[in-house]
């Protein structure tokens, strides 16, 4: 009974309590009023408190967003600790970046890839002789570094381990451009606003002519091209990007397919800024295939011996194939438009090796290219010495060999030793008559039957390649 009792007093008891803290609940409450002063009063009040709220609010943004400014970190485009492997990965040019490489294009680092999660790359420092005193930082928009400058538009980095005043180095760092503007359907959105370009790590203030011209050609509709030189800037003041693409790679890891298209769209561009036509023709007035033998010569280093015995030979087995025309030109003494319309009448290009064969891109597809060599550098040149059969191969040329000159001068080191490549770097080019008109019956004669099998499907209203009207892109 007493237990029951307690019982009792203690549901009682609880019930009274939420009974009188709902009284004194009402009691706390403002009754409603509808006084027009009273209900000013009230929202001045809330007000009060929500600006409060508000300038505490912006007082910690502003302080986070200035210790954000402040902790920006800027690490210095040439990292030394990884020179010895310059090209590996993510290891030395923008360090901390990782590789975005696939068969479309190979690319360090491109906005809708993520690969800066959002941040702006900011640069800092333009020392032109030593790219460990260069420096970059990624930065969120709102909290950019102290003193800052931000650059609107996109811009195109480019890092290159050659040299921007060889057409051959300088093409290998322009293709991966070109193939991201390409796969962006040459947009608007898609042509840089201006160009930022090391090698080593070191600031380049321009371009070769002959690169500038072909850069302008495919971004500017041949407007000047515009290199960034950081002109009125403090040394350490740092200039932010809105949008970047950096590419520290050249065209290697991008499939076949993906490098014949950029190449085509260059070849389109620089025909059209030097108003050479699109088009080709197969036969001449009279029905005959047309077959241009160009021999692009070089003076100095790497030129032939005997100039006059080799043209000799060409000009002889050019003159049994109807149709066939040579010309005999010098690559030091053409401009860049000149270059572009003798290669567009070229379908056999003879030329030493050098730089001056770049220009092969140029000529029409499936076009010939005979390359030679001076003595020794078979054995001691590297792989470098290949690079024009890689360069036909991605434009969709066709290399035909290479003749080596088995004389020259002598090394005192055993000929494959690295050290004689001093004495051979620099050396000319003989003339083996009996192999050179040999080699050229069978470019000729394959060039030939080519040239009138194309004429044979035109004439039957097969069109046997299509020559756009217009420059294709996308």
């Amino acid at each position: 009974m007493a237990k029951l009792s307690i019982f009792l007093f203690t549901i009682s008891a609880t019930a009274l309590f939420f009974y009188l803290s709902e009284i004194q609940s009402l009691h706390l409450r403002s009754p409603p009023s509808y006084s027009s002063s009273s209900s000013a009063a009230v929202t001045t009040g809330d007000q009060e408190v929500q600006q409060a709220d508000d300038e505490e609010h912006r007082l910690i943004v502003d302080s986070m967003t200035e210790k954000l400014r402040q902790s920006v970190t800027f690490l210095p485009l040439k990292d030394l600790r990884y020179s010895p492997v310059p090209l590996e990965g993510h290891t030395w040019f923008m360090s901390s970046l990782f590789d975005f490489q696939d068969e479309e294009f190979p690319f360090a680092a491109e906005p809708r890839k993520g690969n800066s999660l959002g941040r702006l790359l900011c640069l800092k420092g333009r020392d032109t002789h030593d790219g460990s005193w260069n420096y970059y930082a990624l930065a969120w928009k709102e909290a950019l570094p102290v003193n800052a400058t931000l650059m609107k538009g996109l811009t195109f980095v480019s890092y290159n381990h050659y040299d921007y005043g060889n057409i051959w180095h300088g093409l290998s760092s322009l293709v991966p451009f070109v193939a991201w503007h390409r796969a962006h359907r040459c947009g608007d959105s898609s042509f840089p606003d201006r160009w930022v370009l090391y090698h080593w790590g070191e600031l380049r203030l321009g371009m070769g002519l002959w690169l500038q011209t072909l850069t302008e050609a495919i971004f500017g509709g041949g407007a000047p091209l515009r290199v960034e030189g950081f002109e009125g800037l403090g040394e350490d003041q740092p200039v932010c990007f809105e949008k970047v693409v950096v590419t520290r790679h050249n065209e290697g890891g991008m499939s076949r397919e993906r490098r014949i298209e950029t190449y085509d769209l260059m070849r389109c561009k620089a025909r059209v800024h030097c108003n050479v036509s699109l088009g080709r023709r197969p036969t001449d007035d009279r029905g005959v295939p047309v077959i241009g033998m160009t021999l692009f010569l070089r003076t100095g280093a790497r030129s032939f011996r005997n100039e006059s015995a080799v043209i000799k030979v060409f000009r002889e087995e050019c003159g049994k194939v109807d149709g066939c025309r040579i010309q005999v030109a010098y690559s030091n003494n053409l401009t860049f438009c000149e270059q572009v319309k003798l290669m567009s009448s070229t379908d056999i290009l003879v030329s030493p090796h050098g730089a001056q064969l770049t220009n092969m891109f140029l000529m029409d597809k499936n076009s010939s290219v005979m390359e030679f060599f001076p003595k020794g550098w078979l054995k001691v040149a590297g792989v470098g010495q290949f690079v024009y059969h890689w360069i036909a191969s991605w434009s969709g040329m066709n290399h035909r060999g290479a003749w080596r000159d088995p004389d020259g001068n002598n090394c005192p080191f055993p000929e494959d030793d690295r050290r004689c490549m001093s004495v051979f770097k620099d050396g000319t080019i003989g003339v083996n008559e009996t192999h050179f008109s040999q080699w050229a019956q069978s470019v000729l004669g394959e060039m030939k039957a080519r040239k009138l099998e194309d004429a044979k499907m035109t004439a039957n209203g097969n069109n046997f390649e299509h020559v756009p009207k217009t420059c294709h892109c996308g």
